[in-house]
């Protein structure tokens, strides 16, 4: 029977590659990837050659039947998005869904994902955390950070470093200026910075810098 192999990417450093990974995405029928132009450069550096679709958010939910149609008729697929694993915060769970209400088998390997050094490295409670991914941009953000002043559990957020600092200081509004936050960047590369501090400090502290990466924000629980 045929299979959808939902595999994790580097974040950063393409020694976290798996061997698994490799192996399977040499393998399968078909590539999905989230842009084919990023990933070309991830395939060619471990010699895959395999055919390369692409599959993200503008065109998922079109796409998503051709690809069920294509595994019900015996071939294997491998999704993969630009950076960690798909489906958190990128596409992917259209795609799993549809599998599993049309019985076929989906096997997810573990692997690189943003969000798990952040949390580990912090030094914030992660034995309860609630995962909250982007924010929204306009409609119901304020009214998601209302519900989350109460949340007694860590809280982990993605951001881009564009808004980094516009987004700390809406936490500090929300939270309370002297709960206590960590920002990781650039998260196994070359210039990795981890930034643990109250709201308050951390604002001061990449108001006065230049941003560059992806970024990880976890918010310590209320009291």
């Amino acid at each position: 029977m045929s299979k959808l192999y939902v595999v994790p990417t580097p974040i950063g450093n393409l020694k976290d590659m798996t061997f698994r990974a490799v192996e399977v995405l040499k393998t399968v029928d078909l590539i999905l990837a989230e842009d084919t132009r990023t990933s070309s450069f991830l395939l060619k550096h471990f010699e895959i050659v395999n055919k390369m679709q692409s599959y993200h958010k503008f065109n998922e939910h079109q796409q998503t039947k051709h690809y069920i149609d294509i595994l019900e008729s015996g071939q294997n697929i491998a999704l993969i998005s630009d950076a960690g694993t798909p489906a958190i915060s990128d596409p992917g769970f259209l795609l799993v869904r549809a599998c599993k209400q049309h019985e076929i088998e989906v096997e997810t390997l573990p692997g690189a994902t943003a969000f798990v050094p952040a949390l580990v490295n912090s030094g914030l409670p992660n034995d309860r955390f609630v995962f909250e991914g982007f924010l929204p941009i306009k409609k119901g953000r304020q009214k998601r950070l209302l519900s989350l002043a109460s949340e007694d559990r860590t809280m982990v957020f993605y951001e881009s470093p564009y808004r980094l600092v516009k987004t700390l200081e809406e936490f500090s509004k929300y939270f309370g200026p002297d709960r206590l936050a960590s920002v990781s960047r650039e998260l196994s590369k070359l210039h990795e910075e981890n930034k643990r501090d109250t709201l308050a400090n951390l604002i001061q502290h990449f108001s006065q810098k230049t941003i560059k990466g992806e970024i990880v924000i976890i918010v310590s629980g209320v009291e």
